[in-house]
């Protein structure tokens, strides 16, 4: 992707909530009428080892990304709002000299140091095989929500959650994981004993149970499944997760590399909207969605920007 296309990726707006199944184009305007909660959502996916930015004479993305802008630009919002989640959709682990000298600890380490609430493990978590990604563990300050992975018989177990609750100023937010099938796609020796659930009898599993047993206010679902396969209609994506379930309000996506121009919304089972965002690869973007909620929980709007990870943020 040139630099052009790129930044016509990136940009601001907002998303009118209406209790049709719909969303509507609304101006900034509205987004900033009265409510009684909000909530910040930042989330990245296929992160790649990406440490420093890209190279100026870099052909496609030349002096953009980089973890330290990243942490400046996270830093300042932090000081801007009061309730944030700050998310990964997996694939931290591989495509620098910092993956393969270091095993994917200063990956996390970093992460930790910006504060990450949560991420999910992408294929590339594997590549180290199971025991390359637990001797990275103890660097991870956060929890790693894995769903549709059974590990019960790996020296990976008990080491995930299927899925963590976050109350933010009275928003209670639950999230879950899921990942891609492994098999095929990584050497069996890398992923041992892991059992693959079916991603979306996991996600009705765990939508329900946050939404009605949890009372939780807003799902969301951690997703490394990838957004959409034109050529593989079948092959289970973000789309088909979201038109499939039920009581899911997000899905962050990852896997495929998608850089979405503005979230979408796909209708689920009951017909009710699921927004889904998906921020590229390489820290190139920081994603932002921005919930608007009234005094019932009830989500009112959203507002939403992928800002890009450029020279203009001093780190």
């Amino acid at each position: 992707m040139n630099r052009k296309k790129f930044l016509k990726t990136a940009g601001t707006g907002g998303l009118a909530l209406s209790f049709a199944p719909q969303f509507l184009w609304a101006e900034n305007s509205i987004l900033t009428s009265a409510t009684d909660y909000k909530l910040t959502i930042l989330h990245t996916n296929d992160q790649h080892s990406r440490i420093e930015p890209f190279d100026e004479t870099y052909t496609r993305n030349p002096n953009q990304g980089g973890f330290a802008r990243r942490a400046a630009l996270i830093q300042q919002i932090r000081q801007e709002e009061k309730n944030i989640l700050l998310l990964d959709s997996g694939d931290v682990f591989q495509g620098t000299p910092y993956f393969n000298f270091f095993g994917g600890e200063l990956e996390f380490k970093l992460m930790s140091m910006m504060g990450y609430d949560a991420s999910t493990m992408g294929n590339h978590e594997f590549d180290n095989g199971l025991e390359g990604f637990k001797k990275a563990l103890p660097q991870a300050k956060f929890p790693f929500l894995c769903s549709n992975y059974d590990f019960k018989n790996t020296l990976l177990d008990g080491l995930t959650k299927p899925y963590k609750i976050f109350n933010k100023n009275g928003i209670r937010i639950g999230i879950f994981g899921l990942g891609i099938e492994l098999q095929g796609l990584v050497g069996k020796k890398q992923y041992g004993e892991t059992i693959y659930l079916d991603p979306v009898e996991i996600a009705q599993h765990y939508t329900r149970f946050l939404k009605e047993d949890k009372r939780c206010d807003l799902v969301i679902c951690l997703s490394h499944l990838g957004y959409e396969y034109p050529n593989q209609p079948e092959k289970i994506s973000d789309r088909i997760l979201a038109s499939k379930t039920e009581h899911l309000d997000l899905i962050l996506g990852g896997h495929t590399h998608t850089f979405l121009k503005e979230p979408q919304s796909v209708q689920n089972s009951s017909g009710r909207t699921v927004i889904i965002n998906q921020v590229g690869w390489a820290g190139l973007l920081l994603g932002r969605l921005d919930f608007f909620f009234d005094h019932n929980k009830k989500i009112q709007n959203i507002s939403w920007r992928n800002q890009v990870i450029d020279h203009q943020i001093t780190a």
